[in-house]
């Protein structure tokens, strides 16, 4: 096979360093056990376990293991989205005593914070082999999953919803994170939004086993969306599910299954949910004045943005400024509004200068995966990396919409996802350079040390 049309390898442009062993075992262990306790919320269910702070004990073990495994790791460190992650943080460490509410930044949300972005610094150095990267998708898709899943039981079994919005002049039920979690609706909507790429790419094209669990999950998952009635979530899955009809080779097919779940969906809906998703049309229904008012308010929190524009109000102190300027303690309704509210204008460039980054890699990544596919040898070997790419693909521009309708400079999702793409591109590249060996007849002593 031939694979000389692949592009210039990444990974060799860092150095063979990134090639040496793994992380030890127990590094990739406390990995998962981190990722369990943040999503599942563990340390919460078992009473008096939340008072040691198991999340932020864990944070710390990992990097100081990290740590005494630097010599190794630090050519992972010199990527791009490495470098533009480490600019805006050191930007933001900089600049803390010059916003305008440090003492709150520092105090009260520093911590939320740091749990979001070690994600990124935690899956490209210890996510470092293609075993592991396997188990740590099944992790953090089976967190998710039981995040959906465990509301969804409580409402069929118990009659539980978590949250509640305000239409046509009374309060209507939505379904929210289980008592344990700590998601409200839009966010549920959002992991329901963040399952369905990976799940679709990873088993569609496995055995007609998996393919059932696809499509029952699937049912599951679109039911759970409809009773978080997340308009953002909703359009959202809209972009993902372009992305899934735009590669396919069975369009008919799947508009005419898309009509058939839509009519079906339609009819087992309530009033109240038919006029919520109405809403997005303009349409005069119930609803249809929180819609236009989450417009505004993402113009009025880019007004607010202006009153510190330079250095930002601090990071997490969104609510805070908000209470300030219009009477009430509010998160963000837009991540590039929150941006320039935290960490200002200068800031607002860097983390999109960290964005840009992310989707230069997984352009490259798409490139690398295009040209396997031309070879069918080489397709097959990497039929993984081809599916995840595509499910990353459309998450990646999902994500991108629904920041316009979401906040995100403390949540996990893009440093969890920037990592996952630059720890997945150079174990793409090790496995090219694997395989060429072994076409070139390399001897085992060198295929050994890739």
């Amino acid at each position: 096979m031939n694979i000389a049309a692949a592009p210039a390898k990444f990974g060799a442009r860092l150095g063979q360093k990134i090639y040496s062993a793994p992380v030890p075992s127990l590094v990739f262990f406390l990995y998962l056990v981190f990722t369990l306790d943040f999503f599942v919320r563990v340390s919460a269910r078992i009473p008096g376990v939340s008072q040691i702070r198991p999340t932020l004990l864990l944070v710390g073990l990992i990097s100081l293991l990290l740590l005494f495994n630097l010599g190794r790791l630090k050519e992972k460190l010199q990527s791009p989205t490495a470098k533009a992650l480490g600019i805006l943080l050191l930007y933001i460490f900089i600049t803390m005593p010059l916003v305008k509410w440090p003492g709150s930044a520092l105090r009260d949300n520093s911590q939320e914070f740091i749990k979001a972005f070690v994600f990124f610094y935690f899956t490209l150095l210890i996510v470092d082999t293609d075993k592991r990267l396997k188990w740590f998708l099944i992790f953090f898709l089976g967190t998710q999953l039981f995040r959906v899943l465990e509301p969804l039981y409580l409402n069929i079994t118990q009659g539980y919803w978590g949250s509640s919005t305000f239409m046509g002049g009374a309060s209507q039920y939505r379904l929210a994170g289980a008592p344990h979690d700590v998601i409200n609706s839009n966010e549920l909507g959002f992991v329901i939004a963040t399952l369905v790429p990976f799940l679709h790419y990873l088993l569609i094209k496995k055995g007609w086993l998996l393919k059932l669990i696809y499509f029952a999950l699937l049912g599951v998952l679109l039911w759970a969306l409809v009773l978080t009635m997340s308009r953002g979530a909703f359009i959202a899955l809209l972009v993902v599910l372009w992305f899934i009809f735009k590669q396919s080779s069975k369009k008919p097919l799947l508009i005419a299954i898309g009509f058939v779940v839509a009519v079906a969906g339609w009819s087992q809906m309530s009033d109240v949910q038919k006029d919520r998703y109405l809403s997005l049309t303009g349409a005069d229904v119930r609803g249809s004045g929180s819609a236009s008012g989450r417009l505004s308010g993402i113009v009025d929190e880019l007004k607010l943005a202006m009153d510190y524009p330079l250095f930002g109000h601090g990071v997490g102190t969104t609510n805070e400024a908000k209470y300030h300027k219009f009477g009430r303690a509010q998160a963000s309704h837009s991540l590039y509004a929150e941006l320039v509210i935290e960490i200002g204008i200068v800031g607002f460039i860097l983390f999109m200068r960290f964005l840009h980054s992310i989707y230069m890699n997984f352009k490259r990544l798409q490139e690398q995966t295009e040209k396997i596919v031309e070879d069918e040898a080489l397709a097959e070997k990497l039929a993984f990396e081809t599916d995840l790419s595509n499910a990353m693909r459309a998450c990646f521009w999902m994500y991108v919409v629904y920041s316009i309708n979401y906040w995100g400079l403390s949540v996990y999702y893009w440093y969890l996802f920037g990592g996952l793409c630059a720890a997945m591109m150079l174990l793409t590249e090790r496995k090219l350079e694997r395989i060429k060996q072994e076409d070139d007849g390399e001897p085992e002593s060198v295929k050994g040390t890739l």
